[in-house]
């Protein structure tokens, strides 16, 4: 039920609710999904039953060029909620769309932001995948937070305007981050596929791989939401809470397979391993954010090889 309505997603990039304003300085990085990977590593729990021994971690290799600051918002609340009072565009990119390059910068009237004014101040970030290798050109732009008080995240966007932000600023090994994404589209599908339903009796009527019963005629559209019924699959906002980062890597060398990796190309940004898997295919855009909802801290393991085998192509 966490997951309703599978509706499709209004766009490719996931939009982030909540953030976790205890954090100091910028509380997200986008981040481009390059492959899965093994990771050869001596287990270092303190209570693990591996410990000391080599184990094969599954992981996730995310490319992660610098970003830049767009532009400031400012929000305020009233009685029907919390708005945008104010924006200051402060950079530009020459490869975004014409409508936003015709917006001036002006980084004069960021000095005039009065933190009390507001009740937050978010950024609006642009990501280069230009310096990529996917092919694309034009950035995407998402907002995110930033941590501590409005005067402490005024402070660190005055330290930051005009200047490439890289991922080591956000995030470290060892940290954990919730991944927001874009599931992998699986178009129109029908119950078996897309809720798992068994297949009636060859004899049954009206469908063998339709629902046996609709329920009850009371109430609602005379069945319930809940019945298994075909519709999209897949290309869904979803979030995975509390990844674990094992490595922040500078040599793409690492990482690269012989000729590339398929269907996406060689990395050459600093990249994030991250532990299992991450939702979406590759070149798609995650947001790793800073975790609202932290349980447990495991351990770092040494880590003593990244598989770079060329026949993966998951």
């Amino acid at each position: 039920m966490g997951v309703w309505p599978r509706k499709r997603a209004k766009k490719q990039t996931a939009r982030v609710r909540s953030w976790n304003v205890k954090e100091q300085g910028l509380l997200a990085f986008p981040a481009y999904k390059a492959r899965m990977t093994r990771v050869i590593a001596t287990d270092t729990g303190k209570n693990s039953q591996t410990k000391g021994e080599t184990i094969v971690i599954p992981a996730t290799v995310l490319e992660c060029p610098p970003v830049k600051i767009y532009s400031v918002r400012g929000y305020t609340k009233d009685a029907y909620g919390e708005k945008a009072a104010a924006e200051v565009v402060v950079g530009k990119d020459k490869h975004l769309w014409r409508a936003l390059v015709t917006k001036k910068t002006d980084e004069e009237a960021l000095k005039q932001f009065d933190p009390k004014k507001f009740s937050r101040i978010t950024v609006v970030l642009l990501t280069q995948p230009s310096k990529t290798g996917i092919g694309q050109k034009k950035p995407q732009i998402f907002e995110a937070g930033v941590g501590g008080s409005n005067e402490q995240a005024l402070a660190w966007i005055n330290d930051h305007v005009g200047k490439e932000i890289a991922v080591t600023d956000v995030f470290k090994e060892g940290d954990y981050a919730d991944a927001h994404g874009i599931t992998t589209g699986r178009g129109f599908q029908g119950p078996v596929k897309r809720f798992g339903i068994s297949l009636k009796p060859h004899k049954s009527e009206k469908g063998r791989r339709a629902p046996a019963t609709l329920g009850g005629w009371s109430g609602q559209q005379h069945f319930m939401y809940r019945v298994a019924h075909a519709g999209q699959m897949g290309y869904h906002r979803r979030v995975q809470f509390n990844n674990f980062i094992l490595k922040i890597g500078d040599d793409p060398a690492l990482v690269n397979p012989a000729g590339g990796i398929p269907y996406y190309g060689l990395v050459k940004n600093q990249y994030v391993v991250v532990k299992g898997s991450i939702q979406g295919p590759k070149k798609r855009m995650i947001t790793l954010t800073k975790p609202v909802k932290l349980y447990v801290k495991a351990s770092l393991p040494t880590i003593e090889k990244i598989s770079v085998d060329s026949l993966q192509r998951r």
